[in-house]
């Protein structure tokens, strides 16, 4: 299967989510937040294509990591490549962002199997588009107060959206394998 990407596979991101983490950056988004930090992964026909395979080859094992971010553009604009991706790491934590809200995702999960799959998957999704008006340097793994950062398992269970708890100390990151000071 192909995927349009924005760049390489990064790892040891320490800002797209807690711990070390790697990140895939899909290429493509209509949302066109006012302000998006990624603006260059906007363009639908931008980026580069490649086999979903090769970047699971670029991935490789990433027991080391604390999770895996997939992270754009929008993913969602490829869902079906994302869940492939994620299908190959299942033991380790994942989250997504997007434009698209929860209850827009669940929405298209009603008629797309891949989109229901995929939530399945996902432990956290940081969701809505980024409103410059409502930017923020105290909210932390987002850019403006009205992105939700969503404990997806609990919420697909309790059918309401449950928001995760987040511990961060920007100072000391700590990771189930090391800490950094």
């Amino acid at each position: 299967m192909k995927a349009r990407m924005a760049r390489p596979v990064e790892k040891d991101s320490i800002v797209d989510g807690p711990g070390i983490r790697t990140v895939l950056w899909f290429q493509g988004c209509t949302h066109n937040c006012y302000g998006c930090h990624n603006p260059q992964t906007h363009d639908l026909d931008g980026g580069y294509i490649t086999e979903t395979s090769k970047i699971i080859e670029e991935v490789g094992d990433i027991s080391f990591q604390d999770g895996i971010t997939f992270s754009g553009g929008d993913p969602i604009m490829q869902i079906d490549a994302v869940l492939e991706i994620a299908k190959k790491y299942p033991d380790i934590n994942k989250w997504l962002y997007t434009g698209f809200t929860f209850e827009q995702l669940l929405l298209i999960g009603e008629k797309k199997e891949s989109m229901r799959e995929l939530l399945n998957l996902l432990d956290v999704v940081v969701d809505g588009k980024f409103e410059m008006n409502l930017r923020s340097f105290d909210v932390k793994f987002r850019g403006s107060t009205n992105q939700r950062v969503i404990d997806v398992k609990k919420s697909l269970k309790r059918k309401k959206v449950i928001e995760k708890k987040l511990e961060y100390n920007p100072k000391k990151i700590v990771s189930e394998k090391r800490v950094y000071i």
